[in-house]
């Protein structure tokens, strides 16, 4: 027995019309045709499906049977075609975004929260990594996209400003460099610190930095959070670096003293980060375009 699903709506049809002409007429087929397809069904099934009467048909027991799966079937049909349509328009399905930590902790929530409102049936993993590891990750074909420091080197991606991202140095009112309006990274390397956490990618690219002047932070403590690492800095335990609107957040409620970083790699901006526009998944543009993202025209202006 094989009936496809034109034939189960052909023989709704005609139940629901309780006549074949009428039947025909719902499924806009020529009463000769739907009559042809109809005897098929019934050989196929070798049941008699519709007892014909004077002035029309009714389904027989065998007929009841088949109208109850073929509803069952047209549902599970639609169902299935609502779900494949939610995953075209990026309504559904799953995106992994990578981010640097400043990206996740000041710049994301308060971006994707709406968007992703929205778009109840879709699920977004982020995953927190460092500038340069989303790049490779990107070049190479195992990521789709990134939120990124400016400050990275870029070869095989695209990147495009989001946001201001610079970093800062923080030190309690009573350090001897608390006056100071700002710094060169190389001048403060000899000073204590309190870095964040083993799994910061923020960190991490605070050491590689200090690394590449020469001399590795003298890291006192690490702590797991930005309050945390404020709180430590105001009670004198050593400086830290985070960005600046983190430093913004906490200046009042401890007390602390910003001060600027005079070194290119802190002056830095979030970016989108991505291979080809054109072969992001659809979902994933959306998301890109409604943090600020687009395409680029030939002047180099970003589309939206």
């Amino acid at each position: 027995m094989r009936l496809d699903l034109a034939d189960l709506q052909l023989f709704l049809c005609i139940a629901d019309a309780g006549s074949i002409t009428a039947g025909a007429a719902r499924a806009n087929l020529a009463l000769a045709s739907a009559s042809e397809r109809l005897r098929k069904m019934e050989g196929a099934v070798g049941v008699t499906l519709l007892e014909r009467r004077p002035r029309g048909v009714i389904t027989t027991e065998a007929g009841e049977a088949l109208a109850h799966h073929a509803r069952l079937m047209l549902r599970q049909q639609q169902a299935l075609n609502d779900e494949l349509q939610d995953y075209a328009a990026g309504a559904r399905g799953s995106l992994d975004l990578y981010a640097n930590t400043a990206a996740l902790t000041l710049f994301l929530p308060g971006r994707l929260a709406p968007w992703l409102a929205e778009r109840p049936r879709l699920h977004i993993e982020l995953k927190e990594r460092t500038s340069v590891d989303i790049v490779r990750n990107l070049a190479c074909g195992l990521a789709e996209a990134g939120i990124v420091s400016s400050a990275v080197s870029a070869e095989g991606v695209q990147l495009q400003p989001v946001a201001r991202d610079h970093l800062v140095l923080i030190a309690a009112p009573g350090h001897p460099l608390a006056q100071r309006g700002t710094l060169p990274f190389a001048e403060v390397l000899g000073e204590a610190f309190v870095g964040l956490g083993q799994a910061s990618a923020l960190q991490d690219h605070i050491n590689e930095q200090a690394r590449l002047a020469g001399r590795p932070l003298d890291l006192r403590i690490r702590m797991n959070g930005f309050e945390a690492l404020c709180q430590m800095v105001a009670h004198g335990i050593g400086l830290g670096i985070l960005p600046q609107g983190i430093a913004r957040l906490h200046r009042r409620r401890y007390g602390l003293k910003v001060i600027a970083l005079d070194d290119a790699w802190a002056r830095r901006e979030l970016c989108l980060c991505f291979r080809d526009w054109n072969q992001l998944s659809r979902p994933m543009r959306s998301l890109l375009a409604h943090l600020g993202g687009g395409p680029v025209s030939p002047g180099g202006v970003i589309n939206r």
